[in-house]
């Protein structure tokens, strides 16, 4: 699947885009039309432990899925953030198999 990678106000590491994109390319073994997707990483301003932010936004045919989490992590909130996408792709593919028969 085709991710494109924006890293706010810092410049990721490739190790870390790589981990995100490997995580992501799971989500086509649930579903094989994911068309294509766009992953933002962010850190946030406060000085608290969880100020690493990831939102990824996945477009399939006729729906945009959208994700976003919150940790001491970039790791680990790609793995809450895809897992709340591959939560919403069994959703979506349930509903289109209902509305298709």
């Amino acid at each position: 699947m085709k991710l494109q990678m924006h890293s706010i106000h810092f410049d990721a590491d490739r190790k870390l885009i790589d981990f995100i994109q490997k995580k992501a390319d799971k989500l086509d073994t649930f579903y094989d039309r994911i068309v294509d997707g766009e992953v933002f990483l962010r850190l946030d301003k406060n000085e608290k432990n969880e100020n690493k932010i990831v939102e990824i936004k996945m477009n399939v045919p006729g729906k945009t899925l959208f994700a976003k989490h919150q940790s001491d992590s970039f790791e680990a909130a790609a793995d809450e953030a895809v897992e709340a996408l591959r939560r919403q792709i069994k959703k979506f593919k349930e509903k289109t198999a209902l509305t298709n028969q």
